[in-house]
């Protein structure tokens, strides 16, 4: 049964997939297997026991394709952004209606770089005579960027999709209304444009924040864009860099999860998932992120307490690929 909001990750990754060596992950195996022995198990039917004690990406790491998200309400479901994790969702698609043509899905983009194009050819319900797909976007210029990503010589099937392509262009932080979604682009803060999402259903709220330097975090600052942090349940928030990283790397669009963590704070964001993974962030990288930003909270939660200041508290997390929110 569909809560008010489902969330799922199908890719969390920025710039390109991120590569695992053989020689990487034989070296997660051993260390796994040093920690099964060390945490008292000694016996194969264990294994399945020792799993459950364990966090997904401390086993398994946090993905490898590039961004792509799956909401879902009662009635309808929308896709943002068609990197290479819209792959793996395709087939998942193709196991309902699309595979008879008679499937119908809503795509919205957020910005048109490589990482969030990458897994278009490979949708695989595109390729079916009479499923229908509806292309969002606030650029005017969406139907000539995906018929190129979709022409040769960069599409390896040449014929390219045959389903029923319709474009859409979105007016700036004007709603629609898509079945029984709300659903408003707001502009962030990227040095080409590009555009964040947030979902309504059911009283519950997304907001859609991938490739943000968060440049504007004043309220002031932010201007008609303020709503788009106000009133959320879960923000899917791009966490990329180090603070160091940001002060090396400015205007390059990507934010840190302490940014992030400020305006969750201010705005009472409940949730926050971080997200856009540097494609050469290993776990190691990315749980050393983590640490930080425990630190970095923890901080924030002495100095209100000392200053006997009230404080919104806010669950965060490091998203990983395959993990699913459900916001009831």
């Amino acid at each position: 049964m569909i809560m008010s909001l489902v969330v799922e990750f199908y890719g969390v990754r920025g710039s390109l997939p991120f590569n695992i060596s053989p020689t990487e992950t034989a070296e997660n195996f051993r260390q796994m297997m040093f920690d099964f022995f060390n945490s008292g198990f000694t016996q194969v039917s264990e294994f399945d026991q020792y799993i459950k004690t364990k966090h997904i990406p401390t086993l398994g790491g946090y993905g490898t394709h590039t961004t792509c998200v799956s909401i879902e309400s009662k009635k309808t479901e929308i896709i943002i952004d068609g990197g290479t994790g819209i792959r793996a969702l395709g087939k998942k698609l193709m196991k309902k209606e699309f595979s008879s043509g008679q499937g119908e899905c809503h795509i919205f983009m957020t910005h048109f770089h490589w990482d969030h194009i990458l897994g278009l050819p490979f949708f695989e319900p595109a390729y079916v005579a009479g499923n229908k797909i509806h292309i969002y976007s606030v650029q005017p210029e969406v139907r000539t960027f995906i018929e190129t990503v979709l022409s040769f010589p960069y599409n390896p099937y040449p014929h390219g999709w045959k389903c029923d392509v319709q474009f859409h262009i979105l007016l700036p932080r004007t709603e629609i209304q898509l079945h029984d979604m709300k659903i408003t682009p707001y502009q962030l803060d990227h040095p080409d444009p590009c555009w964040g999402y947030k979902i309504e259903s059911g009283g519950k709220v997304y907001s859609h924040a991938t490739d943000t330097e968060a440049t504007r975090v004043s309220r002031k600052s932010l201007g008609l864009d303020l709503p788009f942090y106000q009133g959320v349940d879960l923000i899917f928030f791009d966490g990329q860099y180090t603070l160091k990283d940001l002060a090396e790397k400015i205007n390059w669009g990507h934010s840190a999860a302490q940014i992030g963590l400020d305006l969750a704070i201010r705005e009472g964001i409940k949730k926050i998932v971080f997200s856009h993974h540097d494609p050469l962030a290993n776990s190691q990288r990315i749980k050393a992120l983590e640490r930080q930003t425990e630190e970095y909270y923890e901080w924030r939660i002495e100095q209100a307490r000392r200053n006997k200041e009230q404080i919104n508290e806010v669950d965060w997390s490091f998203s990983y690929e395959g993990q699913r929110i459900e916001l009831k």
